[in-house]
């Protein structure tokens, strides 16, 4: 019903555009062409941000370099990098509250007789924390994703098309050979010539994955069947094996692809879903990783939504 009220109103704005005399309608052209240009002159806008942003990855990338060191336990941080106002905090809290958590970490500790490595299990705590990330979680995916210590961006270089690539560092593992996985997303920004005044922004036009080199027997993206047949002649049965594709995080890695034909309703849902996936990753998660680790950064992410919500904006499209 909405939809044909929008369609009349487009209908009815467009006769009454008709109904103009000539000489205003050539006006309302000209200032046409004056939206054009500044669509041109948004999207040159928008090739600088991009990149601003490529330089300035190479400035947080230390820092990231960093993190990662301390998350893998490649490098233990000084007493002077450890120091934060957690006592502030704690004051914040309710007394039940801090004798619960003085518990828990007590138990913590108990059930730990080493120091751990590092911090275990932080990526897979985020996914498991990011309803986004931990709808697409397995349990058979759990496993594998203790082995993943980094997860980085990286921008297109200077006069290559625009995209950008996740990168997924796995120590060494049981599941493949694979030391990085990628992900890269095309993009663009510049006015459809055949719909130039819906430009907003850069868009997620295409993504690629890469190839998981699974060990034999532990590739979590199928599983094997088996079914009986029966012979219909004879009558003799016999069982085969079928393998079958699964539900996993690393389907992530080979996403479907936009058909030149056009796509339905379901395609278009699900490279959609895999473009905001991927923008999230790059815009949220990995600048924020620690945020998200402790959850105090999923309360940011619900202000947003909100924010979202009453304004009805957004920087980046995903078609």
């Amino acid at each position: 019903m909405i939809k044909n009220s929008e369609k009349f109103c487009t209908l009815s704005l467009t006769l009454n555009f008709h109904l103009l005399p000539k000489t205003v309608k050539r006006r309302v052209y000209a200032l046409k062409r004056l939206q054009l240009q500044s669509a041109n002159i948004e999207a040159k806008f928008y090739e600088e941000v991009h990149e601003l942003e490529r330089k300035y990855a190479g400035l947080y990338q230390p820092i990231f370099d960093k993190r990662r060191d301390f998350v893998a336990g490649a490098v233990e941080p000084t007493e002077e990098e450890c120091e934060w106002q957690s006592d502030r905090e704690e004051e914040d809290l309710a007394e039940d509250l801090q004798k619960k958590a003085a518990l828990e970490e007590k138990q913590a500790d108990s059930a730990v007789a080493d120091d751990p490595k590092g911090i275990p299990e932080f990526w897979l705590t985020i996914f498991k924390r990011v309803d986004m990330l931990e709808e697409m979680l397995q349990e058979h995916d759990e496993p594998i994703l203790k082995h993943l210590q980094d997860i980085t961006v990286k921008f297109s270089e200077p006069g290559q098309p625009m995209s950008f690539t996740l990168e997924f560092y796995f120590e060494p593992n049981s599941y493949f050979s694979n030391t990085v996985l990628t992900k890269v997303y095309k993009m663009k920004s510049e006015p459809d010539a055949a719909d130039p005044f819906s430009f907003e922004g850069p868009e997620i036009i295409d993504c690629e994955g890469c190839k998981i080199d699974w060990h034999k027997g532990k590739d979590v993206t199928i599983k094997i069947v088996k079914k009986k047949q029966k012979h219909k002649g004879r009558g003799t049965v016999r069982t085969v094996t079928k393998e079958v594709p699964q539900d996993s995080f690393f389907n992530f890695f080979n996403p479907v692809k936009a058909s030149p034909d056009g796509m339905d309703e379901d395609l278009d849902f699900t490279l959609g879903t895999d473009f905001e996936i991927g923008h999230f990753f790059r815009e949220r998660v990995i600048p924020k990783a620690v945020l998200y680790f402790t959850g105090e950064a999923l309360e940011d992410d619900e202000s947003y939504e909100e924010e979202d919500l009453e304004e009805g904006e957004e920087e980046v499209r995903i078609l």
